[in-house]
């Protein structure tokens, strides 16, 4: 019953996917907000609003154009119920804009199967994965995709493996132009932080602890499954269904590199993982298994609102 509810596209699909991702965006504020509320933090909070509802529709985007799915539109509900079970994921205007890149560049990696306009791929992948790393220094860790999507396609074009770096570069020479002008300094703008922690008790919560076991293991099950059946994909489709898991242990890396440990971190793994785990829901054969484990994921971030 829910699987046929979700299984097809219609207007109370994407109302549902919308009202999810507005809940989460008004549950991660609730504690926030003051008695009076500003114009401009009211203008601010519908901008991040809307960056949230671009990557939904640019997440779903990707997904249709390079058939990453069988066009259920599981990912963009799963991609809601994710900003549903960390919350915080919704809160930081640096992260949201990051990740919006990091799609951006994600968006052009994968179309790189068509093998049309290679050249223009590579340098804007590479072009938006530097301006993602500009608001979340280490979204750079994407840049990585780029080069390994060079390496599963075998291109042995000199020119292919040039122009991503020239993609990073034009984005330093503009930034490094505008900080002279507003700051007379070259490096004046690149106002990032490089550090590192491994310190992870900020997840020392229940409902960090049953989110984060609830999405790894759902993620690492879902992914030995995805992995089995992408020798049964097209060959031409068969390194955009790659880049994707790659996308995720990318993810994952920012996540155990980040600074801070706020919870924001996360959303650059919901992505791929929803990609992952939504075609896991495409392959499983018991109607009653699949049931649960869509509620399952649906129920469970609603339980740790109460919590």
């Amino acid at each position: 019953m829910i699987t046929s509810f979700f299984n097809k596209s219609r207007p109370i699909y994407f109302a549902f996917v919308f009202f999810i991702t507005i809940l989460a965006f008004i549950m991660a504020r609730i504690s926030k907000v003051n008695d009076v509320i500003r114009l401009d933090f009211s203008v601010k909070q519908v901008v991040l609003l809307f960056i949230i509802f671009a990557s939904i529709l640019l997440l779903n985007f990707i997904v249709t154009k390079n058939s990453l799915t069988n066009n259920n539109n599981y990912e963009i509900l799963l991609f809601s119920l994710f900003l549903l079970f960390i919350t915080q994921t919704t809160g930081y205007s640096n992260v949201l804009l990051s990740n919006f890149f990091v799609l951006l560049g994600l968006r052009r990696i994968v179309s790189l199967r068509s093998s049309k306009n290679t050249k223009k791929k590579l340098f804007d992948a590479a072009f938006w994965m530097a301006i993602a790393a500009l608001f979340y220094f280490w979204a750079i860790l994407f840049f990585i995709l780029i080069i390994v999507s060079l390496v599963l396609y075998t291109d042995n074009n000199i020119r292919h493996w040039i122009i991503p770096f020239l993609g990073l570069l034009t984005v330093f020479i503009i930034c490094s132009s505008v900080s002279v002008l507003l700051y007379n300094s070259f490096l004046g703008i690149f106002n990032m932080s490089s550090e590192v922690s491994y310190d992870f008790s900020n997840y020392n919560s229940i409902p960090y602890l049953i989110a984060i076991t609830v999405l790894l293991s759902f993620g690492i099950w879902s992914s030995i499954f995805y992995l089995q059946n992408i020798k049964k994909k097209k060959k031409a489709f068969r390194v955009s269904f790659k880049t994707i898991i790659l996308a995720a242990i990318i993810a994952f890396l920012v996540v155990v590199q980040a600074p801070n440990k706020n919870g924001s971190e996360f959303l650059f793994l919901f992505a791929p993982l929803a990609i992952i785990i939504a075609n896991y829901i495409d392959i499983i054969q018991d109607k009653w298994f699949k049931e649960l484990f869509l509620a399952v994921l649906i129920v469970v971030p609603f339980v740790l609102l109460l919590l």
